[in-house]
């Protein structure tokens, strides 16, 4: 009896001696299809996922700027990443979906296709964008290495910046 104390008491001294080996820091995104590729961001920047809804016209925008929508007394800008980002305009499917997303100090609409996936991605997993790619102004955080495939990761504020 006395040696199977000594074992939990032993065991409970190497912990508060020892620190734990923390997890490899885990990214928590939301993955979505914009044209064929798949993009992803942080599932803290997201406010709200919904289905298209009506919105506004407003003039003197930039082509990516549809308008706005009013999400429960809100009124939000609703950009087109498919324009964005140069892409072939494209109708709305029954898999469009409108992704609110919040930053610091704006909140936009986002039109992408189509949802993919909750993702789990050990920080480790990501590499900066490419030198060729502007890093500081640039859109992309980093490059997700998954086991079969690569997912470009946003920066949200990137995106929530408004140029209009």
């Amino acid at each position: 009896m006395s040696n199977k104390l000594d074992q939990i008491i032993q065991k409970q001294q190497k912990q508060i001696t020892e620190p734990k080996k923390m997890e490899d820091d885990i990214v928590q995104l939301v993955g979505f299809i914009i044209g064929n590729e798949e993009y992803a961001i942080p599932i803290l920047n997201i406010q709200e996922i919904i289905k298209p809804i009506e919105f506004t016209r407003v003039p003197s925008v930039p082509a990516y700027v549809l308008g706005v929508f009013n999400l429960r007394g809100n009124v939000i800008p609703l950009i087109d990443l498919r324009t964005k980002f140069n892409l072939q305009q494209t109708n709305n499917t029954p898999d469009t979906r409108y992704i609110v997303m919040k930053g610091r100090n704006n909140t936009a609409g986002f039109v992408i296709d189509r949802l993919t996936e909750a993702i789990r991605i050990s920080q480790t997993r990501i590499d900066p964008p490419p030198e060729t790619i502007h890093q500081d102004k640039g859109m992309i955080y980093g490059i997700g290495k998954r086991e079969d495939s690569m997912l470009t990761i946003l920066k949200v504020e990137s995106l929530l910046k408004r140029d209009f």
